[in-house]
C-alpha cells in the first residue's frame, strides 16, 4: 500500500521579512499585505540599507528587487550569499526574464516573483519557504523539521518503504513515521540507527540542517 502523501498546510508561521525595493510604493504594498498575514517587515530603498538592516537581526526572508535603477539586484545577491549563505531569498521583479531566473536559481534563490504578483502568490511562496526550510520555528522546531526530511529523502533514495528501514535499524514504524513528519525527535540511539541502516552519519544530516 502507497505512504499517504505528507499533508502540507500552507499557513506560515509569523516570518521576520526584509525587503529591498527602490519603489517606495511598492514598499508600502508590501507592508499592508504582510501586516495583514501577521509577519513583520522592514524594508529598505538601497543595498547599504538592507545589509544593515540584516545586520541587526538576521531575518528568515529577504525579498529582492532585481532591478533598482543604480543598484544591481545581482550584485545585492552575490553579496548576500557571502555573508549568508544559508539565507532564503525569494527575488521580485518587474521585468522577469529566462537569463535572470538561470543566474538567480544557480545562486540559491528559492523562488522567484514577477511584479504584479497577487498577494496569495506572496502567502504562498512564504509558506511553502516555511514548511520546506522551517522558517519562524525554534531552533528545536527546525531541528525536528530538517531530520525528518533528510531521513525521509535518505530512505526514498534507498527506495525502502517504513518498514524495510524498521527492520533494518530496529526502530519501529510508528516512531520512524512520527520522526519523518517532524513530530518527534530522535534519540541518539534511534539516530544512529536509522543513520546508519541508511549508509549515512548524524553529522551530514545535521550539516545539511544547518546545526
Amino acid at each position: 500500500m502507497p505512504e499517504p502523501a505528507e499533508d502540507i498546510t500552507l499557513a506560515p508561521p509569523h516570518l521576520d521579512i526584509v525587503a529591498l525595493d527602490d519603489d517606495a510604493d511598492f514598499r508600502e504594498y508590501l507592508h499592508t499585505v504582510l501586516a495583514d498575514a501577521g509577519h513583520e517587515l522592514r524594508t529598505a530603498s538601497s543595498p547599504g540599507g538592507f545589509f544593515e538592516a540584516c545586520e541587526e537581526r538576521l531575518p528568515d526572508v529577504a525579498l529582492l528587487d532585481m532591478n533598482m535603477g543604480e543598484h544591481d539586484g545581482a550584485d545585492v545577491l552575490n553579496e548576500i550569499r557571502k555573508r549568508w549563505n544559508r539565507l532564503c531569498v525569494v527575488v521580485i521583479t518587474g521585468h522577469p526574464s529566462m537569463d535572470t531566473m538561470r543566474q538567480t536559481f544557480k545562486q540559491q534563490v528559492y523562488d522567484y516573483l514577477a511584479k504584479p504578483f497577487s498577494t496569495d502568490e506572496l502567502n504562498r511562496v512564504l509558506a511553502q519557504a516555511a514548511h520546506d526550510l522551517g522558517l519562524g520555528q525554534k531552533p528545536q522546531d527546525r531541528l525536528r523539521a530538517a531530520l525528518g526530511r533528510q531521513i525521509r529523502l535518505a530512505r526514498t533514495e534507498r527506495g525502502w518503504t517504513l518498514k524495510e528501514l524498521s527492520e533494518v535499524s530496529t526502530v519501529s514504524v510508528s516512531q520512524l513515521s512520527s520522526i519523518e513528519r517532524g513530530t518527534h525527535l530522535p534519540s541518539i540511539e534511534s539516530l544512529l540507527a536509522i543513520a546508519q541502516a541508511l549508509g549515512r552519519t548524524p553529522s551530514q544530516w545535521l550539516d545539511a540542517a544547518g546545526f
